[in-house]
């Protein structure tokens, strides 16, 4: 029995879209490509670590364990997000293992060694020995906290954990351009508008299947009542991203005929469109006229992935009710996808499988990722 699974030539893929296959069997099975795709598209690029809203207050502090990297989210008392390495440069004990405030400095539980908001080391306990708090060979200003490259766009706290990727305003430039319309404050809303979804697929298939409307009619029967595939149109920016719009999108209304408010100052093009764009590596977002959201894609192993998905308003004294209601809408939009995306993993044990074949009209933007994905494989093996 052939096996292509676990083939390394990844030249088929950077093909054109009308002669490609898709990535192997073993980009969604196999542990070690798992691993190696780790370090080549998410410690690489810009990925999505968690947002903002989780760290609202001066000296707020969240750990994350971001593929097996201990982070720590940090709001410093400038108010400013920070991302650091959730380990003490003492003896490498974690900092912080529950989300809390922290009160005056970071205090590592092993020997109290004592850390800024900033990341500066500011207090070494006995380091010289009792009652000596100095020592001159402990530098307390070349002994800060690690701080990870990170940056706050639509509330999504970006990283680049091995430091390589351009600057984000370079990387994202495109993305950013494309949306500049609601370069406008967002509004999280609440604990009501975020809930997590656990899919049994590799998180690449999430990415996948949110890029393309071509599986609206059958999928998402409800959605394409109103909205149909002829509707939409395919996004494509190789090397950044990839999606879907649509020429109508429809307000929810509640009850009494409310609406939530619009953006301020949107272009006419807003006024019935709405777009969907996989920002590259794991981070999916919606923007609509009165409404935006953000879906992190947090890999938990080659075959296992926490959808993160957080919700966003133009206002934060928006209509519970109406906000429940759109939580509860996109929930079942979201979940509708949850057996497509798992009988795709499934498939790919199929040893036969090749990758696949992708329409040339209707799959380009799922394409686009694949290309960019083996383009990134690619360079990493061959720098290694």
């Amino acid at each position: 029995m052939p096996d292509t699974s676990r083939s390394d030539d990844l030249g088929a893929v950077r093909q054109p879209v009308n002669r490609a296959r898709g990535l192997p069997n073993a980009h969604y099975t196999d542990p070690a490509t798992f691993d190696r795709e780790r370090t080549a598209l998410l410690f690489g690029a810009w990925a999505g670590l968690d947002v903002a809203a989780a760290i609202p207050e001066p000296g707020d502090a969240k750990p994350v364990d971001f593929l097996g990297v201990p982070l720590l989210l940090v709001r410093d008392r400038a108010a400013r997000v920070r991302v650091y390495q959730n380990t003490c440069r003492h003896r490498g004990m974690i900092l912080v293992d529950t989300p809390r405030r922290v009160e005056g400095a970071i205090r590592c539980p092993y020997h109290s060694w004592c850390y800024g908001t900033d990341g500066r080391l500011v207090a070494t306990p006995h380091v010289g020995g009792p009652g000596r708090n100095i020592h001159p060979d402990i530098d307390r200003d070349q002994l800060g906290l690690i701080e990870i490259p990170s940056h706050v766009w639509r509330d999504v706290i970006f990283v680049n954990v091995d430091g390589t990727a351009p600057p984000f305003e370079v990387a994202m430039a495109d993305a950013m351009t494309r949306w500049a319309d609601f370069d406008r404050p967002l509004h999280h809303g609440g604990a009501g508008s975020q809930f997590d979804l656990r899919v049994r697929c590799n998180w690449k298939l999430a990415v996948e299947n949110y890029c393309e409307s071509y599986h609206l009619p059958w999928v998402h029967p409800g959605l394409n009542s109103y909205s149909r595939l002829e509707d939409h149109y395919n996004i494509e920016a190789p090397g950044a991203f990839s999606g879907q719009g649509t020429r109508v999108y429809r307000q929810l209304t509640g009850a009494e005929g409310g609406t939530f408010t619009d953006f301020a100052d949107l272009s006419a093009q807003w006024d019935t469109a709405a777009e969907y764009l996989a920002i590259y590596p794991n981070v999916l977002m919606g923007v609509h006229r009165d409404h935006a959201f953000a879906i992190l894609l947090m890999p938990q192993g080659p075959e296992e992935t926490l959808e993160q998905i957080h919700l966003y308003y133009a206002t934060p004294d928006e209509d519970p009710a109406l906000k429940h209601a759109n939580s509860a809408q996109w929930k079942t939009v979201f979940k509708e996808d949850i057996f497509v995306v798992e009988g795709m993993q499934r498939g790919r044990h199929g040893p036969h499988f090749d990758g696949g074949r992708f329409s040339p009209a209707m799959d380009g933007p799922t394409h686009c990722f694949h290309a960019w994905a083996a383009a990134r494989i690619d360079a990493h093996r061959d720098g290694a």
